[in-house]
């Protein structure tokens, strides 16, 4: 820790005392902070939410989902990142990590290889290339994250290769990982993990967006591949009227060597409606198919068969400050929710946050 604090001295020292403009204007520092309280209508005694969720995860009570502070470095040629962060979504998410590795949201640096084109190396840890959510939740249309986001990956450690056209319509990148939401390998687990992403944007209200994952989570004496792949389009349809759409889908081998496979998918649709700039509201619909429990373990009859729908309202107080409340319910096909010292096949929760961009 004191080498990390270190670092960051160093960097704002370098920030504060910098010969010329153009070094001083290449640093940039922000940070996030969101608070939020839920209230899980199960009542769960020990106030943890379902294992599979991971952000806003704790019952009645006042707590900070992430907390973070970051400073970057970006020229023509040599940009970089390093973010700390604290919050019940570290606690959650980096749970597999040691020590320092815990509070490190970002730390990556990367290298234009092109003169002429915006082709770029970049290694370290990155947010995750799936998904189009993320866990700073004022990038998010809705407050808490759903099934689907939850339960892929957040962040990814490796290296990746990225393209942009001159036209700003199509980024390509290819990644080689460390594994499905890692830092540090598990261990015994040898196997290299695969990535690509693909997002085109042929105009200013159509984002399309393809992802993957190729790799091994579990150590080689078990291994075990696994295919994901996540697919969305973002559509704004009219000035008020905005919608997503998109369908997750994986494969991973029953046991090691097999040609059989346990799969698992999930859709999910989100309309936001903007009847102003500081209001919104925005609805969702999902469902989560893990019959066989790859990602969600429930060891009931019928695996994780799960509809979710939610609704939520928010407030712009500022242009960097937002306020937000949801309700939300979850639907089981089994009984896999538990509070009030009995199962349910329901979960049912309100919750509200406070954040601030800075």
């Amino acid at each position: 820790m004191k080498k990390t604090v270190l670092a960051v001295l160093i960097l704002l020292s370098i920030k504060s005392t910098g010969q010329t403009d153009n070094a001083k204007s290449a640093f940039s520092f922000s940070g996030y902070l969101e608070t939020y309280y839920t209230y899980d209508f199960s009542k769960p005694g020990d106030h943890n939410r379902p294992e599979f969720i991971y952000s806003h995860n704790r019952h009645n009570e006042l707590n900070v989902n992430l907390g973070l502070v970051k400073v970057s470095y970006n020229t023509d040629i040599v940009r970089a990142n390093y973010a700390l962060a604290v919050g019940t979504y570290m606690n959650a998410n980096y749970a597999a990590e040691q020590g320092v590795l815990k509070n490190i949201y970002e730390a990556n640096a990367g290298v234009k290889i092109s003169s002429k084109k915006n082709l770029w190396i970049d290694a370290g840890f990155f947010p995750s290339h799936i998904g189009f959510e993320s866990a700073i939740g004022m990038d998010n249309w809705t407050l808490t994250r759903g099934i689907y986001a939850e339960n892929s990956p957040y962040f990814e450690t490796g290296v990746k290769i990225s393209y942009t056209t001159d036209n700003d319509k199509w980024f390509i990148s290819g990644l080689v990982l460390n594994g499905w939401q890692r830092i540090q390998r598990m261990d015994g687990n040898n196997t290299i993990a695969f990535g690509h992403q693909l997002t085109c944007k042929p105009n200013s209200k159509i984002t399309l967006n393809s992802s993957s994952f190729i790799g091994n989570d579990k150590p080689d004496s078990t291994k075990q591949m696994r295919y994901f792949h996540n697919l969305y389009g973002i559509f704004q349809i009219t000035e008020k009227f905005a919608l997503t759409t998109g369908f997750d889908i994986g494969a991973e081998q029953k046991s090691r060597g097999s040609k059989r496979y346990n799969t698992w998918c999930t859709p999910v649709v989100i309309v936001k409606y903007s009847p102003t700039e500081k209001h919104n509201v925005a609805i969702r619909t999902e469902y989560y198919n893990d019959e066989n429990g790859v990602i969600i373990g429930t060891n009931t009859p019928n695996g994780f068969k799960t509809w979710g729908y939610s609704i939520n309202y928010d407030y712009q107080i500022r242009k960097n400050i937002m306020w937000r409340i949801e309700g939300r319910g979850l639907s089981s096909k089994d009984k896999v929710f538990t509070g009030n010292n009995k199962s349910g096949n329901d979960n049912f929760f309100i919750t509200t946050s406070l954040a601030i961009a800075l």
